[in-house]
């Protein structure tokens, strides 16, 4: 019996698999780097145009001066905003302030978030494992306003607390606020860690801080790094709590966003809001020294 040959063309779908948008998909199928190339391409085209050309036109507007007369911009190149900020006193200790407050945070938020997320990771049951995670992610619901002055009820002179404002109210509100950054990524690296190797350090005859020191801290490391570039940086940058608790204390963020507004200083602005993005570079920087980032 004669076989008949079925044109390719004649059987359904065919004309789809020969077609352009055939022939397109077989050349992605064989180059898996173009692929990837064209899904990357929307949001890296988004990262370097709001975020990286946002910087630029910071970094440019920083060069450029104000009439003070007229209060109208002159975009001429000039260093005399860094000039201003670095001779002037007043500068560097908003500066130093802010960095402390910062480190200040990242600290008080490690020492509480650590033994949080190991109770979390190690000694709660599945079940308990799912509410506490809710009950970290509760408070990044409210809004930040609401939390803000919540604090400042409670530390006001007539509040539950009574402390009053100014630096120490800066700090506790921001620890609060950024607390659940810090416990996260330390319960995914705990919750990685396997139990064995602890069994194995307390079979080898390990206390609890040999423990620690020896087998948690270097394998958890990583994860504290991710927690503290978040408190770090947001600390660093805030703005809000220190207006609401902050009482005199000025902080980069109040300095960058008086000079917007009530000075109306937009370069002078863009001068200061480089410290804050210097200073994060050379923490990062170091922290990449150490090796950390590569086993995020």
């Amino acid at each position: 019996m004669p076989v008949t040959t079925v044109p390719e063309s004649a059987v359904p779908g065919s004309a789809g698999r020969t077609g352009p948008r055939g022939r397109l998909a077989a050349f992605l199928d064989r180059h898996a780097r173009v692929r990837l190339a064209l899904l990357l391409s929307a949001p890296m085209a988004w990262l370097g145009i709001a975020y990286l050309g946002a910087l630029a036109a910071l970094f440019v507007t920083a060069f450029w001066s104000v009439d003070t007369f007229t209060g109208d911009l002159i975009r001429v190149f000039t260093w005399a905003n860094f000039q201003d900020l670095v001779t002037g006193d007043v500068y560097r200790t908003i500066a130093l302030r802010s960095l402390g407050v910062a480190v200040a945070v990242t600290l008080i938020d490690l020492v509480i978030a650590f033994p949080m997320a190991f109770a979390m990771a190690k000694l709660a049951s599945p079940r308990a494992q799912r509410w506490l995670v809710i009950m970290v992610l509760t408070p990044l619901w409210a809004s930040y306003l609401v939390k803000a002055y919540a604090w400042r009820v409670m530390l006001s002179s007539e509040g539950i607390l009574g402390w009053g404002y100014g630096l120490g109210a800066t700090i506790i509100t921001l620890s609060y606020l950024w607390l659940p950054y810090m416990i996260l990524p330390i319960y995914a690296g705990l919750e990685r860690l396997p139990d064995s190797l602890l069994e194995a350090a307390g079979d080898l005859g390990a206390r609890g801080w040999r423990t620690f020191r020896t087998v948690v801290w270097p394998l958890t490391f990583p994860a504290v790094v991710a927690g503290s570039i978040f408190t770090f940086s947001l600390s660093l940058g805030d703005y809000i709590a220190v207006k609401i608790v902050g009482g005199r204390s000025q902080l980069i963020g109040n300095v960058v966003y008086d000079n917007i507004g009530a000075a109306n200083n937009l370069p002078f602005a863009a001068a200061v809001a480089t410290v804050p993005v210097v200073i994060m570079l050379v923490y990062l920087t170091a922290v990449r020294r150490t090796g950390a980032l590569e086993n995020l």
